[in-house]
């Protein structure tokens, strides 16, 4: 889910957040903008760029939205899964991907309903942190460490400005999910955005590759 616009509730299955994105969905299948609006677009480009491998094996980004990023991901992955907790974008995501026949899309509520039984070398958390309470970031954190494969690269994209219904900050987020221990890859950080890449291998992109 993108919120860089928009003051959202919380996109939990109970209460506001559901009624919320219930709200957006019914009238538009990609309320954000994602693809129209430069900014979605240039960032977009700017975490592709930071990805460490031009080609994943499998790779799981939940809240996929609209489905954007997804499309883009699955040019550079063997397989790709995604999911979002709310039907229409599920719905929407699924049309958006129609002609992957190797993208999965399903209707999952983090961290409840990760996929414990995989194991991704690419994991893409994008706008999806800061709608969760500080106990499940914790708890997708430990979903990220248990599923990432040993030569696995996790990513987390996050709008920085507060904004009504954020339950926790991108800040503490990013804290969490360094709190795993993983070599920084990337940290790039603007006023509207924050994006860390981490891996397991402590090696950088050009010792990896022998330049170094």
């Amino acid at each position: 889910m993108m919120a860089s616009l928009a003051a959202a509730p919380s996109p939990d299955r109970e209460g506001g957040g559901e009624r919320y994105f219930d709200g957006i969905y019914a009238q538009d299948d990609d309320p954000y903008g994602l693809r129209t609006r430069w900014y979605e677009r240039r960032k977009r480009d700017v975490l592709l760029a930071a990805l460490p491998r031009p080609r994943f094996r499998r790779a799981f980004e939940p809240g996929c939205g609209a489905a954007e990023l997804s499309d883009a991901l699955a040019a550079r992955c063997d397989m790709l899964m995604c999911s979002d907790f709310h039907p229409r974008a599920v719905e929407t995501a699924r049309a958006r991907l129609a002609h992957h026949d190797h993208v999965q899309v399903a209707q999952r509520v983090i961290p409840q309903e990760w996929p414990q039984a995989e194991r991704f070398d690419l994991i893409v958390l994008s706008e999806v942190g800061y709608f969760l309470s500080r106990i499940d970031v914790a708890r997708v954190a430990h979903c990220c460490a248990a599923t990432l494969a040993a030569d696995g690269v996790l990513v987390a994209c996050d709008w920085r400005p507060d904004f009504e219904g954020r339950c926790t900050s991108t800040a503490e987020v990013h804290r969490v999910l360094e709190g795993l221990g993983l070599y920084q890859v990337v940290r790039h950080e603007e006023d509207d955005f924050l994006l860390h890449v981490w891996q397991r291998d402590h090696r950088s992109v050009a010792q990896q590759e022998g330049v170094r």
